[in-house]
């Protein structure tokens, strides 16, 4: 049998633990301060960079319903805290510093969590759909990604109409686990966020054209049984492309995916293995 966590042993030793994490980001923020992008402008820098809208009421398993209702509330109170943010060269940019922390005082509801493999409600739950919209622009940028997590190892839904590849997904929780990146170039960038009916709609903008352009593509994909389990494979490369003369620069594998299946996979082309 598994051993449990110390935060899986009661509701208590759990928000002990979260307080601790809390705690141990306060103090490392402290020690080693990042200088943190928190100017807005409401005017637009001229050059877009790249742009992408995110379907809100989305088809998650089983997942109840009022949970994405909620869940686009959320996402309308978290969206103007982020947009129009200028990120300037030598700044990082922190979702939870902009945010701050998700509360039933300030509005938001019940949305779809991940805790121990499963789906659960929680205040704020959904709020990771802002954070993949933002990752999926920022690697399309220049900008470096400094803290970025997932949740490694799970493929918790079946695809309904994904458009962009599995694996390029975030996990945050206040505020131990962040979405961070860096601008090191000698550009100001900005990104601007909205909410309509239907979409959450981000879009990346800068101060001066770009150079290169950047190419997110999944390859080599396939589902496979291990042991009785199926897994989920791929990898994930990002092209860098000279604007000018539309050469490659670099092919880099940002994620190899294995990931084990959680949903039914009836359905599914699954390679055998032994």
């Amino acid at each position: 049998m598994k051993r449990k966590l110390f935060s899986e042993l009661s509701p208590l030793t759990y928000e002990i633990s979260v307080k601790k994490n809390i705690l141990q980001r306060n103090v490392q923020d402290f020690i080693q301060p990042e200088k943190l992008a928190q100017t807005k402008s409401d005017t637009l820098l001229p050059v877009s960079v790249y742009k992408h809208a995110s379907l809100i009421h989305r088809k998650l398993g089983n997942t109840d319903l009022t949970l994405q209702e909620n869940k686009a509330t959320n996402l309308r109170l978290a969206a103007p805290k982020v947009s129009n943010i200028l990120i300037k060269p030598n700044e990082s940019f922190s979702f939870w510093h902009l945010v701050g922390k998700c509360s039933v005082s300030k509005g938001y509801k019940n949305g779809v969590t991940i805790f121990n493999d499963a789906v659960r409600p929680g205040i704020g739950g959904g709020l990771c759909q802002f954070t993949n919209l933002i990752h999926w622009i920022i690697l399309h940028s220049p900008l470096e990604i400094t803290e970025h997590h997932h949740h490694d190892g799970l493929d918790l839904f079946p695809d309904y109409g994904r458009k962009i590849p599995f694996g390029t997904g975030t996990s945050i929780v206040y505020n131990y686990l962040d979405y961070r990146f860096k601008n090191n170039t000698q550009n100001t960038y900005q990104l601007i966020i909205s909410v309509s009916e239907t979409h959450l709609n981000g879009e990346l903008r800068s101060d001066n054209e770009q150079k290169n352009s950047y190419h997110i593509r999944a390859e080599n994909e396939y589902f496979s049984r291990e042991n009785g389990q199926v897994f989920r494979n791929g990898q994930i490369f990002r092209k860098c492309i000279d604007k000018r003369t539309g050469n490659l620069l670099e092919k880099t594998l940002i994620k190899e995916n294995h990931a084990r299946v959680l949903y039914d996979t009836t359905h599914l082309d699954i390679r055998e293995t032994y």
